[in-house]
């Protein structure tokens, strides 16, 4: 018998055994059986924020994404890291980097370090409200965040509003040169100093952990965060004057591990990155809704002050920090402020 003759009976015997396995598949697919395990890794992922419980970030963000991934049994956990609870931004964001942390809410400024370009859109008054940072995102976000991207092995999906940033002092700011003989305390980052000069700050350096005892003792005389987070944090106790500059929007980006997206099947992927683009409305109309609700507080509360939006000399402000910021930036980055500003409506 010749080769040949063996080698097609050995292909007809093969087939004559795969054939029902092929049409058995075809069969299950066809019932709508779920998805064989496997397609639909098994996976735990950690996710991180600086964010305490009681912000809106928290509970109409983080946990919103919980229970719409762990809803689909795409055989997805999500385990919710709040406050801080894997260390301070700048350390999460190198373990998101590393891939020890699978998604991480994180400030532009605590990821300039590894992509200084980002740390140009939290510059003081870079964009003039929320609606004008989203309407940038939208339009030119996807090729920052590709470049992001290859700088970092990390990616940002979307961001989510925080809220804008305001300042709690011992005494009312109007206008920059009510600044200069108040201690405020910014982030230690290099972009939070840069803005505390940009608006003629006196920048004192101190931890977020340590802030409410300096507070207390007079190390610092203010504060700048957005409302929910000056209340959630309890600096309103000590700090009874609140100056609504709405000089920074604050956002937080939604990032991802690259190491973390590579485990993933894409129906797993493309489901994570839904639920965070849907959940970017929800939560903004839950810090909207939660920042007047603060605010309403403040006003009624005798012995607090409220310095309205329309009692603080924005333009001065804005004025003040494009002089400085059009010399503080340089090539690149100058070029990026510059675009952000032109766009301005």
């Amino acid at each position: 018998m010749s080769h040949t003759s063996v080698g097609w009976r050995r292909i007809a015997a093969a087939l004559a055994l795969t054939l029902p396995i092929a049409l058995a598949s075809a069969c299950s697919t066809a019932s709508n059986t779920p998805a064989a395990e496997g397609e639909n890794p098994t996976l735990t992922l950690k996710i991180g924020s600086s964010q305490p419980e009681t912000q809106p970030n928290f509970y109409c963000g983080m946990k919103l994404l919980k229970e719409r991934i762990e809803g689909q049994n795409l055989n997805l956990t999500l385990d919710l890291f709040p406050n801080s609870q894997l260390g301070p931004d700048a350390e999460r964001f190198a373990g998101v980097q590393a891939g020890d942390i699978d998604i991480d809410l994180q400030g532009g400024s605590a990821m300039s370090t590894a992509f200084p370009k980002i740390g140009v859109l939290d510059a003081a008054y870079a964009f003039n409200d929320i609606d004008h940072f989203f309407k940038w995102v939208d339009s030119n976000g996807q090729d920052f965040f590709t470049e992001f991207n290859a700088a970092t092995d990390t990616t940002i999906v979307d961001a989510w509003y925080f809220g804008m940033r305001t300042f709690t002092a011992t005494a009312p700011i109007r206008k920059p040169e009510d600044l200069a003989s108040l201690k405020i305390r910014f982030p230690n980052t290099p972009q939070f100093l840069a803005n505390a000069k940009a608006l003629g700050a006196n920048a004192v350096s101190v931890a977020l952990e340590e802030l409410y005892l300096a507070l207390q003792q007079g190390v610092a005389q203010g504060q700048e965060n957005p409302v929910v987070a000056t209340h959630a944090q309890k600096f309103d106790e000590i700090l009874k004057v609140a100056s609504l500059t709405n000089h920074q929007v604050g956002t937080h980006y939604v990032v991802l591990a690259d190491k973390t997206l590579d485990k993933m099947s894409q129906a797993q992927k493309d489901a994570l990155f839904k639920a965070i683009k849907d959940i970017r409305a929800e939560n903004r109309k839950c810090v909207d809704e939660e920042t007047e609700k603060v605010i309403d507080g403040w006003r009624a509360e005798s012995g607090r002050t409220v310095v309205e939006i329309d009692q603080v000399d924005r333009q001065a402000f804005i004025s003040k920090a494009e002089a400085y910021f059009n010399t503080y930036f340089k090539g690149a980055d100058l070029e990026l402020y510059k675009s952000i500003r032109s766009s301005a409506a």
